[in-house]
C-alpha cells in the first residue's frame, strides 16, 4: 500500500472527525488536557514554552496557555519566516497580544523581527497534530514547517531542548505508521486521557 496514500486518507479522516465534535466534548477535552499538561514535570520546570492557536479543529491549548502565564512563564506562539516562509519563529505572546492571520488564516502575534526567537531557545515546544503512534511518529498537516524548523535537532548526540511534545485528542493514536528520514519524533504527547511518553524503536 502506498504511503503518501495512506498517510493522505489518514490525515482526511481524522481531521473530519476532530471537526464533527460539539463545542460541549473540544471544551470538555481542552480542559482534561489543561490538567494532564499541568501535573507534568516537564511543564513545570520549563521557563519557555511554545503553544499554537487551536485550528481546523485542533485541541485547544488555551487552558495550558492561561496556567503558563499565571506560573509567570513566557508563552510563545509560532510565526511564519518573514523571509522564506518555510519555517518557523516564535513570538512572545500573553492573552491581549495583537494577532494578524497568517497566509493560511492563522493568527499570528504582531511583534516586530527582534522580538522573535528560534526554537533552540525554547524548553518545550507544544505541538498539535493529525495523529501520532507509540513511537514518537508525528502526522501533520503535510506542510513541513516543525520539522524544517526542527532539523537541528537531528544533528545532536544526546536530547537537548526543546522537548517536543504533541497535544491531541485521544482518538488521534494510531497504532503505527510509516515515518520518512526528516520527521523529528516526539518526546511525549498529551492528550485529554493520558500523558504518553514516548518509546524509541
Amino acid at each position: 500500500m502506498n504511503q503518501s496514500v495512506d498517510k493522505t486518507e489518514l490525515r482526511r479522516a481524522l481531521r473530519a472527525r476532530r471537526r464533527a465534535l460539539s463545542i460541549a466534548e473540544r471544551e470538555q477535552a481542552a480542559h482534561a488536557l489543561g490538567r494532564q499538561v499541568a501535573n507534568s514535570r516537564l511543564f513545570r520546570v520549563s521557563r519557555r514554552i511554545a503553544l499554537y492557536w487551536a485550528n481546523d479543529g485542533e485541541i485547544d491549548p488555551t487552558v495550558i496557555f492561561e496556567r503558563a502565564l499565571v506560573l509567570g512563564k513566557q508563552v510563545y506562539l509560532p510565526v511564519l519566516s518573514r523571509v522564506a516562509h518555510d519555517r518557523l519563529w516564535f513570538a512572545p505572546a500573553s492573552l491581549d497580544t495583537q494577532l494578524r492571520a497568517n497566509r493560511f488564516g492563522i493568527p499570528e502575534p504582531c511583534v516586530p523581527a527582534h522580538a522573535l526567537i528560534r526554537a533552540q531557545a525554547i524548553d518545550v515546544l507544544f505541538v498539535p497534530l493529525v495523529a501520532f503512534d507509540a513511537a514518537g511518529n508525528r502526522l501533520g498537516m503535510g506542510g513541513g514547517y516543525y520539522d524544517r524548523s526542527l532539523a537541528f535537532l537531528a544533528l545532536r548526540q544526546r536530547w537537548r531542548k526543546p522537548h517536543v511534545v504533541g497535544l491531541a485528542y485521544d482518538f488521534q493514536r494510531i497504532p503505527s505508521m510509516p515515518a520518512n528520514t526528516w520527521d523529528v519524533p516526539l518526546a511525549a504527547v498529551a492528550t485529554d486521557c493520558s500523558w504518553y511518553n514516548m518509546v524509541r524503536q
